[in-house]
């Protein structure tokens, strides 16, 4: 496949506008969607993570929405292989295909590949697990700390499977896991084109928060109510779904909870910002700059970089 295929990564926090976006570049350049969102992945989980409504997948092709169950097992690795096989296909025919999603490690697998770790003794795992039970999130979370300070800022830390993978490769390795990251990239049949929305810090939070009050409007408690017998699943235990769990399991009141969904939703937008500033290759634009400036760059990037 030719080098002048390119794939333009539109990339942010959380509620800043990247779905709104994609759509009006994919119309633009007649191309087609592939979302890098692992939570938009669970047919189950439509409200809670704010996935395209039904208009809006109806007016461009989006790929990777709504495609798997809570209850099957999808992992970063089958998704790079999956996305990989449409971009090559897509590719065929397309010169450029978006990508878009706020799910660092998603989005670096398909543009760089997935580091390699090596083989960890399984026991680890067990008993990180055993400890989870027992003493809870919080004491893996300050475990964590003290051996990989850099993952404990970057990677989604209210995730308990994250924060026991990154521990269990520290455990097992005397090495830290933010160390086995960005090693050596993959070569792809692509170029990248990465774009970045932002905007000031309150008026982020200001956006999520309307969003989330949106959500609840929308029906989310409902949405919760109807997957309660699912609620220990790896998939739902997520922002806007583990708090409302708490609610209906009487743990908490609903005004408490709606609060803690908004003020977790802050923080997953403050560390996808630490993870995508990582990357000197993003061109940020403000989250209202018109859309006409971001496509006259993608289309300068198109004819001036290198292979």
């Amino acid at each position: 496949m030719s080098k002048n295929k390119y794939l333009v990564s539109i990339v942010g926090p959380t509620a800043i506008g990247k779905t709104a976006l994609s759509i009006k570049l994919a119309k633009h350049f007649d191309t087609e969607i592939i979302s890098a969102d692992s939570r938009q992945f669970f047919k189950e989980m439509q409200i809670g993570t704010a996935a395209p409504t039904p208009t809006e997948l109806a007016s461009v092709k989006h790929h990777f929405i709504h495609h798997k169950s809570v209850e099957d097992h999808y992992s970063v690795g089958a998704f790079e292989k999956d996305a990989i096989v449409l971009l090559d296909d897509l590719l065929l025919t397309k010169d450029i295909v978006i990508m878009v999603g706020g799910s660092g490690l998603y989005v670096d697998a398909v543009i760089n590949g997935l580091d390699e770790f090596p083989e960890i003794d399984p026991t680890i795992r067990d008993t990180l697990n055993k400890n989870l039970q027992s003493k809870g999130l919080g004491h893996l979370q300050e475990q964590l700390k003290l051996l990989d300070e850099t993952s404990y800022h970057t990677i989604s830390i209210d995730n308990p499977h994250r924060v026991i993978r990154a521990l269990e490769v520290c455990i097992g390795t005397g090495k830290s896991y933010s160390s086995f990251l960005n090693k050596e990239k993959q070569q792809r049949n692509f170029n990248t084109i990465t774009i970045g929305l932002t905007a000031e810090r309150a008026v982020i939070y200001d956006r999520i928060n309307q969003r989330v009050d949106n959500m609840i409007q929308e029906g989310l408690l409902e949405e919760v109510k109807g997957l309660m017998t699912k609620q220990d699943l790896n998939a739902l235990n997520t922002v806007g779904y583990k708090e409302l769990f708490n609610y209906l399991n009487g743990e908490s009141t609903l005004e408490f909870a709606i609060s803690e969904i908004k003020k977790n939703s802050r923080r997953f937008a403050k560390r996808q910002l630490t993870w995508f500033r990582k990357n000197e290759n993003i061109l940020w634009f403000d989250y209202e700059c018109e859309v006409k400036n971001i496509i006259e760059t993608i289309e300068y990037q198109t004819k001036t970089s290198v292979s």
